[in-house]
């Protein structure tokens, strides 16, 4: 039987945290960072398959996030799926540009959270 793959969560929310997991542990094994520092750090760990980062943090953003993850050879080729609540155009342009594979909107939707994650990694 194949590992399961590991996806990394970054949100300062307790409850997306929570609701994330809920959605995904069936199916992959989950770690958590509470900010963007944290986030860096434990990709820099646990060399997670998907990192799903939240945009508006305390510290740094999801944005810098981004960046900084894209900047270390050691996850710069892990997908990061953004997650906001408010998702405009100019705020996608962005979230590309520091070099998201993908954005979910909040309330996160079960349905739509796990088929980008499929889209981005398989099952």
């Amino acid at each position: 039987m194949p590992a399961r793959k590991k996806i990394l969560l970054i949100d300062d929310s307790e409850i997306t945290l929570g609701v994330e997991e809920i959605i995904l542990r069936r199916s992959y094994d989950i770690v958590m960072a509470k900010d963007g520092e944290e986030g860096v750090r434990k990709a820099r760990a646990e060399r997670p398959d998907l990192i799903l980062c939240d945009v508006v943090m305390p510290s740094i953003d999801g944005f810098e996030t981004c960046r900084r993850l894209r900047a270390d050879p050691l996850t710069e080729a892990v997908p990061i799926i953004l997650v906001t609540s408010q998702c405009s155009e100019g705020m996608m342009v962005n979230g590309f540009e520091s070099g998201c594979s993908d954005y979910v909107t909040k309330p996160i939707q079960p349905i739509e959270l796990l088929e980008k994650v499929k889209n981005c990694i398989g099952d």
